[in-house]
């Protein structure tokens, strides 16, 4: 186990004798990327920050339930995503509305930090026409940073499957974002095969 996998047993087993600074802890690590899950899957701000606070309310609940046989952070991860397909299936009818630019955050691999900024609510519309399924899976791993075993782990599917999803979004996003054109003479195949 990796250092932060050891504290968060430990802090888990303090807060479980009681010790309520112990979870404010845990919390502390892993809210931002719980937020970042949440913003990504539900492109909406506010919606991301009660989809952060439910999720930390269910692990607060529901923190006993955890069985170590895999780290913290990824029982903590298919929560947030769990949560944030509730909140999609609840607001499945209304659609979000676009990320203000004042929270459009730099895209700190890009060379030209005004470019990074311009290209984002593109990339933003393109990840909103895939499907959650498709939307978890490249969030958690070309977004979040996680291996196929992390993100297989963390939504209960095989890494085939993550594999699988993976490529058909990257490929819808292609699609969307313009980067995929067909080569001459043969169409691009159908997206939702």
């Amino acid at each position: 186990m990796t250092d932060r996998a050891d504290r968060d047993v430990e802090l888990i087993e303090r807060y479980l004798a009681g010790d309520i600074e112990a979870f404010n802890e845990i919390m502390v690590a892993h809210e931002g990327r719980v937020f970042g899950i949440c913003l990504r899957m539900l492109r909406n701000r506010e919606a991301a920050l009660d989809a952060t606070q439910d999720t930390f309310l269910t692990v607060f609940r529901k923190v006993d339930r955890y069985e170590s046989r895999a780290a913290f952070s990824t029982w903590l991860y298919r929560v947030t995503v769990n949560t944030c397909y509730d909140y999609l299936r609840r607001e499945k009818r209304k659609k979000a509305d676009k990320l203000p630019e004042s929270y459009d955050p730099v895209d700190v691999r890009a060379s030209d930090p005004f470019n990074s900024v311009e290209v984002r609510p593109d990339i933003e519309e393109a990840l909103s026409l895939l499907s959650p399924e498709f939307r978890a899976a490249v969030v958690l791993v070309d977004l979040q940073g996680m291996s196929l075993e992390q993100a297989s782990d963390t939504l209960e599917i095989p890494s085939g499957t993550i594999k699988s999803r993976l490529f058909r979004a990257r490929r819808q996003l292609a699609q969307s974002l313009g980067n995929l054109k067909p080569a001459p003479g043969r169409p691009i195949a159908d997206i939702g095969e």
